[in-house]
């Protein structure tokens, strides 16, 4: 009878330690696996605001940053460009940007926070090709009412200096507006709408 009991207590010792040793090889198994859901820092890095410096943006002038693998574009509008706007409202497809392409404080008349400075993700809405800057001067190219503005050579889009499509182009809507804010007069923040984040 003895026997049998140390039978059973070294049977019993081998099933603990044979689960302690399954559990013990089912956690270590179940992070890296838990862990490889999780982004990669690199990929949190892509998707992260990004910080520009428009100090050196005199009027007229247009800059490229990259948030998210994409161009954003930063463009310092003139007096000019600024009065341009409204002369175009009846030719662009969504004059009083309906269609939701930006943050609900650029649903103005110039899709920005401040007049002068327009903030767009540089991306075609039709087939995601980068539009191209045309300025006024480029009249005998975009056609004698072109007051400035995109380009899309692609297949044609047209959009006006607050990134308004126009009428009959094959883009669907105007070019998104990323959410930014100004972290002070010469710092936005872009891709984030809260400061200090």
């Amino acid at each position: 009878m003895s026997d049998d009991k140390q039978l059973n207590k070294t049977r019993r010792n081998l099933v603990i330690a044979t689960c302690a040793a399954g559990g013990a090889a089912s956690v270590a198994a179940a992070v890296p696996f838990a862990a490889s859901w999780m982004p990669s820092e690199r990929a949190k890095a892509g998707g992260a605001p990004v910080e520009a410096d428009i100090s050196r943006l005199e009027p007229g002038q247009i800059m490229t940053v990259e948030w998210r693998s994409k161009p954003v574009w930063i463009v310092r509008r003139t007096k000019e460009m600024l009065d341009g706007l409204a002369s175009v409202d009846s030719k662009v497809s969504d004059p009083a940007s309906d269609v939701p392409m930006q943050p609900e404080y650029a649903k103005n008349e110039f899709r920005s926070i401040k007049p002068e400075v327009l903030v767009l993700v540089g991306i075609c809405s039709h087939l995601g090709c980068s539009p191209q800057s045309k300025p006024a001067e480029a009249k005998a190219e975009m056609g004698a009412d072109w007051a400035g503005g995109f380009f899309c050579p692609c297949h044609g889009s047209k959009f006006d200096l607050a990134g308004r499509v126009y009428k009959g182009a094959p883009a669907p809507v105007n070019l998104e507006v990323p959410k930014y804010t100004y972290l002070s007069d010469t710092r936005i923040l872009i891709g984030d709408d809260k400061k200090g984040a």
